[in-house]
């Protein structure tokens, strides 16, 4: 990676930027993950200590943005859940 590079995201914990930095290496685009050296050797993954930062070339930085902003959040969709309680008849 000789092209400056841009930090696109800071997540908690050093393995969920592997994992993004992982997704966007299969997209064809080079990342690295930097992390504060305390945090990396005591393994925190909270507060600023735990804090990883997703870095990509800079000239890269949109398309990267771009795809993890279409990538589904992982929460469900208000439609998606059953908040009705259970029907206690069919219970023996």
């Amino acid at each position: 990676m000789s092209d400056p590079l841009t930090v696109i995201c800071t997540v908690e914990g050093r393995l969920e930027a592997e994992r993004i930095r992982s997704y966007l290496e299969a997209q064809g685009i080079p990342a690295m993950v930097s992390q504060e050296g305390a945090g990396q050797v005591y393994g925190l993954t909270l507060g600023l200590l735990g804090e990883a930062d997703v870095l990509v070339p800079a000239a890269l930085a949109a398309q990267a943005k771009a795809l993890l902003a279409a990538l589904p959040s992982g929460e469900p969709e208000s439609g998606d859940l059953d908040t009705s309680a259970p029907d206690d008849a069919d219970t023996p």
